[in-house]
């Protein structure tokens, strides 16, 4: 299970507001390119006032928003004619940018460790790649959870709100890090284990279906 499944109603929520944007000339890429520059705007500015808790406020206003402009860019890709090569490239490159954007200022809560968030930040861009090779070996592109990029998104816009109110945080929380990044190797295997089980299937469909089409093509004497 994991909050990708909820995606189609979520569109569904933002279709009017997408109508309105293509006839207005916005672009997908014009939407990927703000997500991903937003993302690089707060991560930074969280950053840079880490000692002020209330900025963390920032993270779930932005997550939320960021997750809506995901579901804009491909509704206008897919639903207004605007997909393209450059686009893909955008778009997956600005969602690994975004998360390490987003994941890195977490390392200067007390008493969340670098070495830990740095972990979880590899390992967040190890799940897309996973689900990337997807089509490279003939399955389709996979976004198996259970921490994929929008559950990613809810756990870190929940600790931002957390970090946000001044909540205190105890030393025992160096175990959510650990459990994320347990979660995101589960999340890796089952990637890879559905995209090798379907590539494979693919595969064989493929080569059943050769001798006929090879039969079939054959003159008639």
């Amino acid at each position: 299970m994991t909050l990708y499944q909820i995606k189609p109603k979520f569109q569904a929520l933002l279709r009017p507001l997408v109508k309105r944007l293509a006839a207005r000339g916005v672009t997908a890429n014009q939407v990927t390119l703000a997500a991903a520059g937003g993302s690089l705007v707060v991560g930074a500015l969280v950053a840079a006032l880490a000692w002020l808790p209330g900025v963390f406020l920032l993270m779930p206003l932005w997550l939320f928003a960021r997750m809506a402009l995901n579901a804009i860019d491909g509704m206008l890709a897919r639903e207004h004619g605007q997909q393209s090569v450059l686009g893909a490239y955008l778009n997956e490159l600005g969602d690994i940018v975004s998360d390490i954007a987003l994941i890195l200022p977490f390392a200067l809560v007390a008493p969340f460790g670098a070495g830990e968030i740095m972990v979880f930040a590899l390992l967040a861009v190890i799940v897309e790649c996973a689900g990337l090779i997807g089509p490279l070996a003939g399955a389709s592109r996979r976004y198996d959870g259970p921490l994929g990029k929008s559950d990613r998104a809810l756990v870190l816009g929940a600790l931002g709100l957390w970090a946000g109110l001044g909540l205190s945080l105890a030393h025992a929380a160096h175990w959510l890090w650990v459990m994320l990044s347990l979660l995101s190797l589960l999340t890796i295997a089952n990637r890879v284990r559905r995209g090798v089980a379907e590539g494979e299937q693919a595969r064989q469909a493929r080569a059943q279906a050769a001798p006929h089409t090879k039969s079939s093509s054959q003159p008639v004497e």
